[in-house]
């Protein structure tokens, strides 16, 4: 009988190992401590399930969404930190069905002190890792507090220049001294409209990259649209080899603003050349 359950075991193992190396060769972002998934932003002309769909299509199980994004699905209202028990549980379940977790919410920034609370409580309730915020400076003693209260962590993210946290200088200006948890969303294709070298950024920044708005740009301007990964300025592959360097562990989140109504196609591409770049990645 025990050799027959350490025969069992064994198999088990061996099992387990061709499923969890099968998972790692399709998806070599694991193996990195990386995870890829989509702003539902890039989907933002369709409701929030029919985003989840479409992440799905691509072969993508992450997703941040966005505040005011339609639910879908047969649901009213829109995603909002506010919303009831009710509606937080159908997404989840949603979520869940389709093999995506929901692990960020934002860009979100509240103005009162009673809605940051909800915004962390809304954000426990859905196990969410990470808000995305550019949070007002008077907010940031507040936010660091409630960051280590609710085990959440605050990614700054950057919008082009003139915006407030356009620099990474300013991301780490309004971090220090407060939460460990707080820290940069990088948005690579904003720092280049902003004329900013994304590398360059992403060293500024080691140590305290929580997760990543992926975009590449077709030319170094304000005006600048998205193309598939691989194909613009933004130099992925040299960010992705940098945050290799600095021992990042987290999301890298597709944010593709151009093809709104058909851009399946070209982030299922840059799904591609991220899984093919990582494979070289030591």
């Amino acid at each position: 009988m025990k050799r027959l359950l350490a025969g069992i075991a064994v198999i088990s193992g061996l099992i387990f190992s061709m499923c969890t190396g099968s998972k790692n060769a399709q998806m070599p972002e694991n193996s990195l401590g990386w995870k890829l998934g989509a702003q539902a932003y890039t989907f933002r002309m369709f409701t929030f399930f029919e985003a989840l769909d479409k992440i799905d299509s691509c072969g993508l199980k992450y997703v941040e969404a966005f505040p005011g994004q339609a639910i879908g699905g047969g649901m009213e209202g829109n995603m909002d930190f506010k919303m009831d028990e009710a509606k937080r549980k159908a997404i989840l379940q949603r979520a869940k069905e389709k093999g995506i977790k929901i692990y960020s919410f934002g860009v979100v920034s509240p103005n009162t002190e009673a809605d940051w609370e909800a915004l962390f409580q809304f954000a426990k309730a859905m196990g969410l890792e990470n808000i995305t915020s550019e949070p007002a400076p008077n907010f940031l003693p507040l936010v660091s507090q409630l960051a280590d209260k609710y085990n959440i962590n605050v990614a700054i993210h950057n919008h082009p220049t003139p915006s407030r946290y356009w620099n990474p200088d300013t991301v780490l200006n309004a971090i220090r001294g407060r939460s460990k948890r707080m820290g940069a969303c990088a948005d690579i294709g904003h720092w280049v409209r902003s004329g900013l070298d994304p590398v360059e950024c992403i060293k500024k920044l080691e140590g305290h990259v929580i997760q990543l708005h992926i975009k590449d740009l077709h030319e170094k301007s304000r005006e600048a649209h998205d193309v598939p990964w691989g194909n613009g300025v933004s130099n992925v592959a040299g960010v992705m080899q940098e945050l290799r360097r600095q021992g990042f562990k987290g999301l890298f989140s597709a944010e593709y603003e151009y093809n709104w109504m058909n851009s399946t196609p070209d982030v299922t591409a840059s799904a591609k050349y991220f899984r093919d770049v990582a494979k070289t990645i030591k």
